[in-house]
């Protein structure tokens, strides 16, 4: 076997086996050495993660870099693990996350690291099996395990005393609807006798799941709101704010949006294509609330944290109304916006991050004038917050620009309302720059260095990822273009119609 038809495993494994290490190493006081071995893991996972896009045959059809052997004779369950071009930059996206996770957990207690960063690579693990795995249950596992030491890690190692009720919250949040989603799975096995994602797509396209249309639409909800209330949409984004809050930086990095969304487009467009359509209007008015109603939010906090929250439901919002608008267009500016947003919200917590690890408090009106003091700290600062809001030449743009470009064409006044959150966020974010780095110098501030060397070694690569994004996006583009065009290719007339906007 080469390394193409074994990488998949070796990524979605090597963190697990990275986190057993972990906890073998001794726990010494004032000693370093689990950061260096897990940062070290974190680098070797990154550049393994580059295989895929090195070795990506454009052109190609269906998944590739496949493993799918038999697991299970009865029920029927494969090792079915396979990348596109949806997720195989959301793999890389992974990969290269990890070691600015570490980076930005560089403080955590000597004699607690062991433990947080076991749980923060059992967490990697997790997130990449999401991405590949392509049978159902393998999925569902590796979907359900995610929360395990996401929760630990909130409650274990939060902010302040209400860490415990934050991941309670979360666990709460996001178990319950899995129950429904396992129930879910488990009714269309036992209508399909399969698990395997291909299989289930094209009965689907061929309209020969044999159930009742009312059943499918019900089955077709347990997956939206198991989904929904990861991304996180309005109604459904009550725990995000206090994780955020709470939740080391490292843990903010993946806590909402890429597992959410990518599940929407692959399983719940891939498997019921028709009852998606059906919610659709539903779901694009629910993401225009979400889009509004968290910029106002996000404008009235006086904490940056959760502004910055408040400001993942306004932003991830756009990525769900351009999801559901079956556009190709606006279908290739969500995905790429997912991407786009989780790099520049990994430096913009890491970023926030920083500021409570030298100044002690989270209270926006604490700050100011920090831009004299801390030069380069600024410069980053004002780069991300650029990017976050969408200035053309940064990766923000690209994907904000499909989105409302694909949108508009099949609903022009959910989409005319929708880029008013564009100009809130600009309001918000610019606010936030203002306040904290410009005006006057808070000389109550306590002493504190710029940036570390360290810091820029690892924001400094990020920020210079924003730009290349923002002009070289066909780089990216060009898998993700794939996808959505074979996409609409396997779905029967009604559905490519309803993808290209054709069927309102």
């Amino acid at each position: 076997m080469n390394l193409n038809g074994c990488i998949l495993s070796l990524i979605v494994f090597a963190p697990l086996a990275g986190a057993l290490l972990v906890l073998l190493l001794p726990s010494r006081k004032d000693s370093k050495l689990v950061h260096m071995v897990t940062l070290g893991i974190t680098l070797v996972l990154f550049l393994m993660t580059l295989h895929l896009p090195a070795h990506y045959v454009y052109g190609g059809n269906g998944f590739q870099f496949e493993q799918n052997t038999p697991w299970i004779a009865s029920p029927a369950i494969r090792f079915h693990l396979g990348v596109d071009g949806l997720s195989m930059w959301l793999m890389v996206l992974t990969g290269l996350l990890a070691p600015l996770g570490v980076i930005a957990s560089w403080k955590a207690p000597a004699e607690r690291a062991k433990y947080f960063f076991s749980l923060y690579l059992v967490q990697q693990t997790a997130i990449f099996g999401v991405f590949a795995a392509l049978d159902l249950f393998l999925y569902y596992g590796f979907w359900e395990l995610s929360l395990v030491p996401m929760a630990l890690l909130i409650s274990g190692f939060a902010r302040s005393s209400n860490g415990t009720r934050a991941a309670v919250r979360f666990f709460l949040y996001a178990f319950i609807p899995s129950a429904l989603l396992l129930v879910a799975m488990i009714w269309l096995y036992a209508k399909t006798g399969s698990f395997d994602y291909a299989t289930l797509h094209q009965l689907a396209a061929s309209h020969a799941i044999a159930a009742a249309p009312c059943a499918l639409l019900l089955a077709s909800l347990a997956f939206l709101l198991a989904f929904a209330v990861k991304v996180p949409i309005f109604p459904l984004h009550g725990w995000l704010a206090d994780a955020v809050d709470e939740a080391p930086t490292a843990v903010v990095i993946v806590l909402a949006g890429k597992l959410g969304l990518y599940s929407i487009l692959r399983f719940m467009l891939g498997i019921f294509p028709d009852q998606a359509r059906i919610v659709a209007p539903y779901v694009v008015a629910l993401a225009v609330i979400s889009i509004l109603y968290g910029a106002l939010l996000a404008m009235a906090q006086t904490n940056f944290r959760r502004l910055a929250a408040f400001s993942i439901v306004s932003h991830l919002g756009f990525v769900m109304l351009a999801i559901f608008s079956f556009t190709q267009t606006a279908t290739s500016g969500a995905i790429y916006q997912v991407l786009s947003h989780s790099v520049t919200d990994a430096a913009f917590f890491i970023l926030l991050g920083l500021l409570f690890e030298r100044y002690g408090t989270n209270e926006i009106s604490r700050y100011g004038g920090l831009a004299i003091k801390s030069p380069w700290f600024a410069t980053l600062f004002v780069i991300t917050a650029l990017s976050l809001i969408g200035l053309p030449m940064l990766n923000g743009f690209v994907g904000e620009f499909l989105i409302l470009a694909g949108s508009f064409s099949v609903h022009p006044a959910w989409t005319s309302a929708a880029a008013l959150g564009v100009i809130l966020g600009a309001v918000y974010v610019l606010r936030l720059v203002q306040r904290v780095f410009y005006g006057e110098l808070n000389e109550t501030l306590p002493a504190a260095p710029d940036l570390l060397l360290r810091e820029q070694l690892a924001l400094w690569p990020v920020a210079v990822l924003m730009l290349a994004m923002g002009v070289a996006s066909p780089v990216w583009m060009r898998a993700i273009n794939e996808y959505t065009q074979a996409a609409a290719t396997h779905f029967t007339p009604i559905a490519i119609n309803v993808l290209a906007g054709g069927v309102r």
